[in-house]
């Protein structure tokens, strides 16, 4: 192992390690993809550490490899920043932040934590992907994705080493129009018993509370729709069709963008959480900081 660095074996693998694998990155640099492999080979071996290690047929970073991702990433990032300096001119594109939502997550929570994204200077471009989890956890392992917005966090089944940052953790009321709620009958939660309900579909993790409550206290509603969308399910309230549990932290958005009304708070033990989960353990791009600062500031307090 030697100090010295070869900023150009470097280049190439943080090339490999933007793209997701070797074949796209000697495309890109336009260099054969065995060039390219044995130059980052030579990077391992002037480190001492592996990069990179086989998931099946794909390649995946190793805890090192994460590592100088993260600085190459700067690296590359700063040098862009001088040249633009050095020629007095903007930068030639803003830094791109891909962020997967999973369809669980509210989508007004979801505009909520990304708001601050649009205020970053220098600009940011944000792309966004909708997916379910696991899906948007392999586009996370190869950095397509610089996080995701997820209802649980990284389930130790998948094969993705990725970490879950708690951004929001809110209480959930029943939710509903104005002539639903008035026409249930008894004290909340006995008056849910044969109520017309909304919920999120099975594999969500408030659906799986919610079904686990229900049949602790004998509760029997009436489902008449299941959806992932958090959206559709929405709409679907607003058009009279059921009563649907979300997360208490939009209640006030709620009544005044869709005239809902609350039909009452389920217990403290039922939780709506968004989690971002990401490869690093710290938090390092600009634009994700900015979304967990303003879940700390503005969603992150449960409501009792």
């Amino acid at each position: 192992m030697t100090n010295d660095l070869n900023y150009h074996h470097l280049r190439y693998f943080w090339a490999a390690a933007r793209e997701g694998g070797i074949s796209r990155a000697a495309e890109k640099l336009r260099v054969s993809q065995p060039s390219l492999s044995a130059q980052i080979h030579q990077l391992e071996g002037r480190l001492g550490q592996k990069l990179f290690a086989k998931a099946g047929r794909t390649l995946v970073l190793t805890d090192a490899g994460r590592l100088m991702f993260g600085y190459a990433e700067q690296i590359f990032g700063l040098g862009q920043e001088m040249l633009d300096a050095l020629h007095d001119r903007p930068a030639a594109q803003p830094m791109r932040m891909s962020v997967g939502l999973a369809n669980a997550v509210p989508k007004r929570i979801a505009h909520r934590l990304l708001a601050p994204v649009f205020r970053l200077v220098p600009a940011v471009r944000l792309e966004c992907v909708e997916n379910p989890p696991e899906a948007l956890l392999a586009e996370l392992a190869v950095h397509r994705l610089d996080a995701v917005l997820s209802d649980a966090p990284a389930p130790p089944t998948v094969r993705v080493q990725a970490f879950s940052h708690l951004l929001v953790e809110s209480a959930v009321s029943i939710v509903g129009t104005a002539k639903l709620v008035r026409a249930l009958r008894g004290r909340f939660p006995k008056s849910l018993d044969g109520a017309p309900l909304l919920l999120p579909t099975a594999p969500t993790a408030l659906r799986r509370s919610l079904d686990s409550w229900f049949e602790q206290h004998g509760l029997r509603p009436r489902v008449v729709a299941e959806a992932e969308d958090t959206a559709l399910l929405e709409a679907f309230g607003q058009a009279g069709l059921g009563l649907f549990p979300a997360p208490a932290v939009l209640e006030a958005d709620l009544r005044q963008r869709l005239g809902l009304r609350v039909a009452g708070h389920l217990p403290p033990a039922l939780r709506e959480r968004v989690y971002a989960l990401t490869v690093q353990r710290r938090i390092q791009h600009p634009g994700v900081v900015a979304l967990a600062e303003q879940a700390r500031k503005t969603l992150a307090k449960p409501r009792a």
